[in-house]
């Protein structure tokens, strides 16, 4: 079995597509599959798929959901006879669970390669740690779910995974910079600092990629605008580590230099 939720939902048995099109089935499909090899329960599921009032008739349509589930199971166990669409979506008492290996779902497989990314910048291989890293966000293929209604479950699902998303990549960009990187990460913070205009570690990497390619004027711009933002918005100032950042950018601080990419970090100590 393969199951994809970094993006459009996506499940297949035997190459054969089994994820239902109607909304709320879908939901069904997209809970179990974020929790392969473990029971969801009824309840669970009923609040994800009516919130905390549920109609009177919620068990029986979620069984009916769960029918439509396994008739597609059947469709693409035609040519199997070791299994049926029972062997793959299980009853369990007071829930249903999905029976496959955590590796057939590619949030796994995400959420390892990222796991041992982390490690090796942590540990200063910050080759390794690139390689990990973009590999772990190349299995995104989109938003996650990003064809699934969600109700309040999927959507905390949703921004677990999207905040997991946005710290690799910020690790990736990191080490990219330890490893001399900074024109090719250039567009990229560009547009992440747009999107996260309160993020201040992707404006610090900015920054630093801004400064080692000769653009020292903008990355105090950076600063400034960022400054602003915090100020307007919720009466802070930077933090120290931001500020030392600035001030090691005016005054062409040589540990700037010398540290390259981690002089942020080293400069905040």
């Amino acid at each position: 079995m393969e199951i994809k939720v970094l993006g459009p939902l996506d499940g297949r048995v035997n190459d054969v597509c089994v994820v239902p099109t109607a909304s709320k089935p879908r939901q069904v499909f997209a809970m179990l599959a974020l929790n392969v090899g473990q029971v969801v329960s009824v309840p669970v599921l009923m609040e994800e798929l009516w919130g905390e009032r549920p109609p009177r008739s919620a068990a029986t349509t979620l069984q009916t959901y769960v029918l439509q589930l396994r008739r597609q199971l059947e469709s693409a166990l035609e040519s199997d006879r070791t299994r049926n669409a029972k062997d793959v979506l299980r009853s369990r008492f007071n829930g249903y669970l999905i029976d496959a290996e955590p590796r057939d779902v590619d949030v796994y497989a995400y959420e390892d390669l990222a796991a041992r990314g982390r490690r090796a910048l942590e540990g200063g291989d910050a080759e390794r740690a690139a390689r990990l890293l973009r590999e772990a966000l190349d299995v995104w293929r989109g938003p996650a779910l990003a064809d699934v209604w969600t109700g309040s479950r999927l959507a905390v699902e949703q921004t677990r995974l999207e905040e997991s998303r946005l710290i690799a990549l910020e690790s990736r960009i990191e080490a990219d910079l330890l490893l001399g990187r900074h024109y090719s990460v250039l567009g990229e913070l560009s547009v992440l600092v747009a999107q996260h205009p309160w993020h201040e570690n992707l404006h610090v990497h900015y920054m630093v990629a801004l400064y080692h390619t000769g653009r020292q004027w903008q990355a105090l711009d950076v600063y400034r605008r960022l400054r602003e933002t915090l100020v307007d918005e919720f009466g802070l100032e930077p933090s120290p580590r931001l500020q030392s950042v600035q001030q090691a950018i005016l005054s062409a601080d040589p540990k700037l230099e010398a540290a390259g990419a981690r002089a942020p970090f080293a400069l905040a100590d």
